[in-house]
Parts: structure tokens; C-alpha cells; sequence
């Protein structure tokens, strides 16, 4: 009885699965474009998003000024957001918003393109081009639509790439710290890197590890001195110290943070 009703529920979706191609092949091949709308409509309603954005591809350009334009602009964004190819439907949520500022999907398409491109951004060692277009679009969301109730998921979504941004200049930093000496003074470079970062993302939760690699910076610029600036550069060293103590009290990094004072304290005594 079991398998007499597999067989049964096998041949009807068979069945279903065969009915829903024939009538997508119909859409494609339709002359009518009103149509194509209520098919790709139909199919994006039915989670058949592929199959939605073929259709509304085509369609598109011939609604220009028509009063089905801007929703099947929409749902063709839609379609290709669904379809977690981000960059394309960033372009079209562009171009609906652009085409129709004050439109019924204007708020929903600002906000789409931003969070699309934010689950796009690269991870922090690659080129983050993409991740600084998620920033720019989320915010200017917010700045549309203050009162969105997407307000707090767009803004976590820029702290969070405001710390991948700040995490690839941490990167920065250390790799200029670990050259050390290398075809020149590369613990400059760290500090002014580091700088830069806590400048720009001064919320960020790797700003003690920023401050912690300007402290050791410090410390290895005014180690490998010449005798008489080592005083001055340790007085720099120190005021490192109490900057990151201060801000910090409970670092992980104390210790550490000790040791150079040690040092320092010496060479400012003598």
C-alpha cells in the first residue's frame, strides 16, 4: 500500500514538474509581454526565481513607460537577489531607484541592494571594492529612510563591514610590523596605517589591537635608535603606554604592555 502511494505522489509531481516546463518554454517563446509579466509573477511567487528573471529580462525594456515598468523592474532585482547573484540585482535595485525615487518599492530596493552587496563582501585579505559599495549603499538607506524598519539590519550590517575594512588594515599594519627593518623603517608604516584605521573606525573592535601594534611600533623604532635620540624615543614609547593602559586597563596584552614600560622607563631615566 506504501509504495502504491510513492508511486502515485512520483507520477504527480513528475506530472507537475512536466506542466511547469511546458508552460515556461510557452512564456519564452509568447509574443505577448502582459503574458510573460503573469508567468514570471507566477514564478516568482513559486520560489522558481531563475526562471523569473529569464522571463523578466525580456520584458524589461519593452515596459519602459508602461505602468507595468516598475514592478517588473523590481521583481527582476528581486529575482536575481533571490538568486544570490548580488551584483546584478545591485544594478537593478540601482537603476529602479534612480528611475523611480519615490516609487512603491523605493525603500525595499535601497535596502536590498545594500544587504546584497553586504552578503557579497570578499573576506578581509581580498580587494574590498565590494565591501566599501555595501557601506555606501546601506548607508544612504538610512539616510532615505531614517524611520525603516530595516534601520538596526542595515546598521549592524555596516559595523560589521566597517570591521572587515578595519581587520585588513590590522592585516596591513602587522605585515608592515613583521618587515620590520626591510628595505627601510616599516614600523612607521604600522603606526601610520594603524592611525588611519582608529581614525576612520574609531568604534571598531580591533582598536586595541591597533593601539597595541603603535606601542610596539614605538618600541622597536626607539630600540634600533642611534644613542642620543633613544631618550626622546622612549618618552614617545611611554606616552604609548599610558595611552593603551588608560583605554584598555584589562587588556589580555598588560603584561606586554608592561615590559616595554620597563625598558623604556630605563633609558628615560638615564
Amino acid at each position: 500500500m506504501r509504495n502504491h502511494i510513492y508511486k502515485i505522489l512520483s507520477v504527480v509531481m513528475l506530472s507537475a514538474a512536466v506542466c511547469s516546463c511546458g508552460e515556461y518554454q510557452r512564456a519564452q517563446k509568447s509574443t505577448d509581454p502582459n503574458y510573460k509579466f503573469e508567468f514570471a509573477k507566477r514564478a516568482f511567487e513559486e520560489k522558481k526565481y531563475v526562471q523569473a528573471a529569464t522571463i523578466l529580462e525580456e520584458i524589461v525594456p519593452i515596459f519602459k513607460g508602461h505602468e507595468r515598468a516598475e514592478e517588473s523592474l523590481y521583481l527582476l532585482a528581486m529575482s536575481n537577489y533571490e538568486n544570490r547573484d548580488y551584483e546584478t540585482s545591485g544594478a537593478y535595485f540601482r537603476s529602479y531607484y534612480s528611475r523611480y525615487p519615490k516609487g512603491k518599492y523605493a525603500e525595499l530596493a535601497r535596502f536590498y541592494c545594500g544587504y546584497g552587496y553586504y552578503l557579497d563582501s570578499p573576506d578581509p585579505q581580498l580587494d574590498q571594492t565590494g565591501t566599501i559599495k555595501a557601506i555606501q549603499e546601506l548607508q544612504s538607506f538610512l539616510d532615505f529612510f531614517p524611520r525603516s524598519d530595516k534601520v538596526s539590519i542595515a546598521q549592524n550590517a555596516i559595523f560589521e563591514l566597517q570591521d572587515k575594512l578595519t581587520l585588513k588594515q590590522l592585516q596591513n599594519a602587522q605585515l608592515y610590523y613583521n618587515l620590520g627593518t626591510y628595505m627601510g623603517n616599516n614600523y612607521e608604516s604600522a603606526v601610520i596605517v594603524a592611525r588611519n584605521a582608529i581614525k576612520d573606525y574609531p568604534y571598531s573592535k580591533y582598536k586595541e589591537d591597533l593601539e597595541l601594534i603603535i606601542l610596539k611600533s614605538r618600541y622597536q623604532e626607539a630600540d634600533l635608535s642611534v644613542d642620543e635620540r633613544k631618550a626622546d624615543r622612549f618618552r614617545e614609547v611611554i606616552d604609548e603606554y599610558y595611552s593603551f593602559i588608560n583605554n584598555y586597563p584589562d587588556s589580555p596584552n598588560r603584561s606586554e604592555a608592561e615590559n616595554i614600560f620597563k625598558i623604556a622607563s630605563k633609558y628615560v631615566q638615564d
